[in-house]
């Protein structure tokens, strides 16, 4: 247990790489977490580096060390655990050699490119509430305005929502498509769409370049490439994810 502070069981249970903090607590509702031989009723309960859980009677394993991965998702590819509507879900792609993972963030339907993957809830929340610059290339069909582009260093706001700062650059043109270079803090949901098509230009395909210092690179399409500990403790030490 990190630092052996006492946390709560569903947590636990997530680092453990047994299932999602939702998850445990559907487990605990259903009774099949004990915490020292007492069946747990509720999932506000607290546990330390000491207790003896258990879930339908079997030990769970120690908590795995945060480890983070680097993953070239596809197009195509819906970044959730399950979808309603029976589309393929990254994790239903991701080698089997990996242990329980969950996204830093996500990238939609039709965005490709780096996308962060952890061991480690509270690791995935740090990076998503970090000011890391998200880097992106993005193909636009229409007319684009440099001058539109440059403003968008100031912010911009769209139906009501206020976007931060935005890097953008024209890479290529040819006829009516360009090639844009972005670079952004914030990553709201669907940001960079919404805020093309407030330029009168239309994503046509939309790719992660970069996450804060962790790079798509050579990476080819769904594959994934584990980032060393050190480095992982080198970037998040130099205050980028604080």
């Amino acid at each position: 247990m990190t630092g052996a502070q006492p946390e709560r069981i569903a947590k636990r249970l997530a680092r453990a790489g047994l299932c999602s903090r939702r998850e445990a607590e559907r487990w605990i509702a259903a009774g099949r977490v004990t915490v020292d031989g007492e069946r747990l009723a509720t999932p506000a309960f607290t546990v330390t580096a000491a207790s003896l859980i258990t879930v339908d009677g079997a030990p769970i394993p120690d908590a795995a060390p945060p480890q983070l991965w680097r993953y070239h998702k596809p197009r195509g590819l819906i970044t959730t655990n399950s979808d309603p509507e029976g589309r393929t879900t990254i994790f239903e792609r991701l080698p089997a050699r990996l242990p329980r993972v969950v996204s830093v963030g996500r990238l939609d339907l039709n965005s490709e490119g780096l996308l962060l993957l952890t061991n480690d809830g509270g690791l995935a929340r740090r990076l998503e509430r970090s000011n890391w610059r998200r880097r992106y290339r993005v193909r636009v069909h229409g007319t684009v305005d440099p001058e539109a582009l440059a403003r968008l260093a100031n912010g911009t706001t769209i139906a009501g929502v206020r976007y931060a700062a935005l890097e953008a650059e024209i890479e290529s043109k040819r006829g009516a498509n360009s090639w844009l270079a972005l670079g952004l803090h914030e990553g709201k949901n669907r940001e960079v769409r919404r805020i093309m098509e407030a330029l009168g230009c239309q994503v046509t395909r939309l790719i992660r370049t970069a996450f804060g210092p962790f790079q798509l690179g050579g990476l080819a399409v769904g594959q994934v490439a584990k980032v060393p500990g050190k480095v992982v403790a080198e970037q998040l030490g130099r205050g980028g994810a604080g």
